[in-house]
């Protein structure tokens, strides 16, 4: 059996990058004393997944890992022997158990939803939005392996809107086309010829597609 996991990176790790947050969650997972899946070979390791890294600087509200279990383990269990061994910071919100078949999260990872608290909001950026987003192609250039390419975002933008002092954001995020929000924010602001202010991007939720709506990942 496996264990879909959510949890919050809280804004005090936000400067911890994957790979520091994979090794916490293993040694955490390690101490917990549950029945883990191990690799085979000379080095075993956890069979520990992510439906999608963090970026260094960005914390996250609802993440997904996949936990895969030797063993039938309760939810209640799960929930409160891996939650004594992690930090604070870290804190374990849902598990969900599915058969060893189950499509991992990161095969069914389509889209994400971000927020964007400004330090302040520049005049007439709201009315910029809804010109940046009249536009039929956004281009951008965007590095690769074989160095930089235009790239239209505009088919990779689900929502972009203007609430006080918070921009929401749902981009795709998938193998076939990713749209980083800092990559949207800039465009935009570079469009509207509005100076950038500070601001704290957050991922508040992962969304997968089933029957071609946008659901959140945890629940497929």
């Amino acid at each position: 059996m496996k264990m879909i996991v959510v949890f919050e990176k809280a804004p005090r790790l936000r400067h911890i990058g994957h790979l520091d947050l994979m090794r916490a969650m293993q040694r955490a997972l390690r101490r917990s004393g549950l029945p883990l899946r191990y690799s085979q070979g000379f080095n075993p390791h956890i069979l520990l997944t992510f439906a999608a890294p963090l970026s260094v600087g960005m914390p996250g509200k609802r993440e997904i890992m996949e936990v895969p279990l030797e063993g039938e383990v309760q939810v209640e269990e799960f929930m409160a022997k891996l939650s004594a061994a992690l930090p604070p910071d870290l804190p374990l919100i849902s598990a969900r158990p599915v058969d060893d078949r189950h499509p991992a999260p990161m095969a069914q990872l389509a889209a994400a939803v971000y927020e964007a608290v400004l330090t302040n909001v520049p005049a007439g950026l709201d009315a910029a939005i809804g010109r940046f987003l009249a536009q039929t192609e956004i281009n951008v250039m965007r590095k690769t392996k074989s160095g930089m390419k235009p790239s239209d975002i505009r088919p990779m933008i689900y929502d972009l809107r203007l609430t006080g002092d918070t921009l929401h954001m749902a981009l795709a995020l998938s193998e076939k086309a990713t749209c980083k929000p800092d990559l949207l924010l800039q465009s935009l602001f570079d469009f509207a010829g509005l100076d950038r202010p500070p601001m704290l991007i957050t991922r508040l939720q992962l969304l997968g597609e089933e029957d071609g709506v946008l659901k959140p990942l945890e629940n497929l």
